[in-house]
This record gives structure tokens, sequence and C-alpha cells, in this order.
């Protein structure tokens, strides 16, 4: 059998933990840069906050509704989700990550034991012990976790927030109640071309023929039929550790730029961030894209929002490397005038660094490999960004606008609460 563990709400949620006077009443959570809504509580759902709204816009229907404000805190967000997954692993060794709020858990060996008792055992020992509130879907496959789990929260009264698909009849039941757009999995392409056929449940879709999904939703597509079918077929990935496929450093600035050195500065801070992560996984990469894009809600400004992919000589960890290739991105795509809002470097093609093909002709120069070496042993002994290049400013840090932030009550000691 699979689990699904889904934290509620979990950016507002993380908030209440540490300000239970906000339980009950509405709360928004905003991106980088205060930019726009990310996270809803129920509450604000049902006053009509969409997810997305641009929190300008909105200020004043914030105000009026008497809606709570945070800007996105991210340490505080990252170290409530560890120590929810490290209680899950406590239920079963076998616990994939699927986001900072969701994991998947299975539990092999377990033909006895009553699942809803267990998942009622795993919600309350993680709010016993991080004050977080779960909705927990289990099932025979992955699929019908995530149809579970929705039930679950849709009807947390009747069910205490436990929902267990154990039965065939209940699998039926399920698929019937699921519209097919609500399917994990099925994408809006794929929703449109399903309703066509006739396509409204899960439950019809699980009654097409096996060769028309396969030759118009290709073999992911097939797994999810059978895998809804209750036959599984999508494995756990409990790989944390994995290389990634590719690294991307992307920030909204604070203010626009218009001037070419400031972003070069941006631009080279985002490239060396990529680089560090490279190494980190060692990784080298063969292809750098760098993207720059002007404020897209100012549309009464001239826009501008250009991108280029450069193919490298040979594949690099070198922080040096990517930079000079990553400004001479800025340098060809910059206009004189724009104002620009954000920026982003993303480097792919990634191959091991002790595996990566080299060239006859062109290879980079030895001496990067010892001096990226040195940096990062200076930079995690005595701290991070303690060395930088020479075009990034040595007295400047990213730092967002974040008005409504509150204290990072578990990873920094001067905020941590004191009892009286």
């Amino acid at each position: 059998m699979y689990a699904l563990v889904d934290c509620n709400n979990f950016y507002a949620s993380c908030e209440r933990v540490f300000q239970p006077q906000l339980n009950h009443k509405p709360i928004v959570i905003l991106s980088n840069n205060d930019g726009c809504v990310i996270s809803r509580s129920d509450e604000a759902k049902k006053i009509g906050v969409p997810m997305g709204a641009p929190a300008f816009k909105y200020k004043d229907f914030f105000k009026k509704h008497h809606i709570h404000v945070f800007s996105s805190n991210y340490p505080l967000y990252g170290d409530m989700s560890s120590r929810v997954m490290n209680i899950l692993k406590q239920f079963t060794p076998l616990v994939e990550h699927y986001s900072i709020d969701e994991a998947f858990l299975k539990f092999e060996m377990y033909a006895k034991i009553d699942f809803s008792l267990e998942g009622n055992a795993i919600k309350e020992r993680i709010f016993k012990w991080t004050g977080m509130p779960i909705s927990i879907g289990i099932a025979p496959t992955k699929a019908l976790t995530k149809v579970a789990n929705k039930i679950a929260k849709k009807y947390k009264e009747r069910t205490n927030g436990v929902y267990v698909i154990d039965t065939e009849e209940k699998r039926i039941k399920a698929l019937r109640w699921t519209k097919i757009e609500d399917v994990w999995g099925i994408g809006r392409g794929n929703t449109r071309r399903l309703e066509v056929r006739g396509v409204k449940t899960a439950l019809d879709f699980t009654l097409l023929d096996d060769t028309w999904v396969r030759s118009n939703l290709g073999v992911v597509g097939l797994r999810l039929k059978k895998d809804l079918q209750g036959e599984p077929t999508l494995a756990l990935e409990n790989d944390v550790t994995a290389p990634k496929k590719a690294i991307a450093t992307t920030r909204s600035f604070e203010y626009t730029f218009s001037d070419l050195d400031n972003l070069k500065e941006r631009i080279s801070t985002f490239a060396g961030s990529c680089a560090e992560k490279l190494r980190k996984q060692h990784s080298s990469c063969n292809f750098i894209y760098v993207f720059l894009r002007s404020d897209r809600h100012k549309k009464e400004e001239q826009q501008h929002r250009p991108g280029l992919l450069i193919t490298l000589p040979y594949p690099t960890d070198s922080t040096l490397t990517l930079v000079k290739y990553a400004t001479q991105a800025v340098e060809s795509m910059y206009e004189k005038g724009i104002k620009y809002k954000k920026a982003g470097v993303v480097v792919s093609g990634l191959v091991p660094t002790n595996a990566r093909q080299l060239d006859l002709f062109l290879e980079e120069n030895p001496k990067h490999h010892e001096l990226m070496k040195t940096i990062d042993g200076i930079n995690n002994k005595y701290g991070n960004l303690k060395i930088r290049i020479a075009n990034q400013d040595l007295k400047r840090t990213w730092k967002m606008k974040q008005e409504h932030l509150s204290p990072r009550y578990t990873t920094n000691l001067d905020d941590i609460i004191k009892v009286r």
C-alpha cells in the first residue's frame, strides 16, 4: 500500500504554528519581492482571494477583509518541511519527498495492518510534534493515493483527514467522483483530448481501450491508467540525492534596472551560483541560457523579454567560464532604456565532471579546477560568498522585498520564541 501525506495550506500553517491567534483567520503568503499570492488559507479562499493575485492590486482588498499578509519565509518553511519528513520516516523507510509539503510513503510487509489507524497515528504524531495539520490518502497505487487524499481534504469532518481506498467498491466510487481535469498527471491538453472522447471522470478514463490511450497519451498515460485501475506502475522515487538535470538561478529585482553594469553584476552573481551548485553535485554543463525580463505588470512601459542559449565549447563547472559567457549574453541582449525587473541563468546538458568528454583542440584552463576548489573550501569554512569574482559587488547581496516577513522561529537564535 501507498500513502500520500499532504500538509494543509502549508505556508499558512507554518505561520499559525508560532502565531496560534491566527487560527481560523484569513491568511495569504506572497511570492518573492511580495509580488503575488502563492498560498491561501481556507478562510482567504472563501473570501475570494484568487491564486496569483498581484499584491499591489489587492492591497485595499486585504485591508477591507482583515486578511493577514505574510512575505515568503523560506528558511522557516524549509525547516518545518524537514521536521515533517523526518517524522514520516519513523513509520516507513520508503519515503519520496514529492514537494516541500507532500510525500509519498510505501508500506511493504504490512499485510495485517489497519491503515486507517496507521494514518491517524501519523496525523496525530505530526500535529503533536510540529503543530502541522495534514491530510492522508492511502491506496494500492500512487495515483489512487492522490484521489484518496482529495477525498480526505474535501470531507475532512467525515474522514478526520484520513481516507483509505482498500476495496474495489471504494476505488470505483472515488474515481466516479473525481473529474478528469483533477486527475494527477492529466494536463489541460490531455483533458481537452479526453473530453472530446466523452471522458468526464477518472472512471471513464480507466474504461478506455489501452491501445487508444497509448497512441494518444503515450506510455506515461497508459501507466497512469493502470495505476488508477489499482495496478502499481508508478514506482516510488526515494532517491532524493539524484543529480539534477538542469540548474537555475532566477531572481526578481527589488527595483528595476535600466543600466548595463547593474545587469551584468546580477547575471555574474547568478552564473556564479549555478557554478557552485554544479560543483556540489559533481556535474559540468554544456549549455547556458540567460534571460532578461521587463516588468510585465507595467504595461504602459516598453516591454523586452529576451533570452539567449549558448553552447559552450567544452563542459564546465568553472565560475569564471560561466560568468564570461553569461555577461557576453547580457551585452548582446541589452536594450538601452528598458527597465528590467527579473533575470536568470539556467545551465543544462549536465554530465558527470569526472566523465566529461574532452575536446582535441579546446580545453579549459586546468588552473580553474584548483582555484574553484580553493574558493569553495574558504567559503564553506568562513561563510558563503566570502570570496567572489571581480565583477561581483562585494558589498551587495541579493535581498528580496519582504515587508511582511515573520521571524525565522526555528533557524535563527535571535528569533526563537522566549518563554516568560
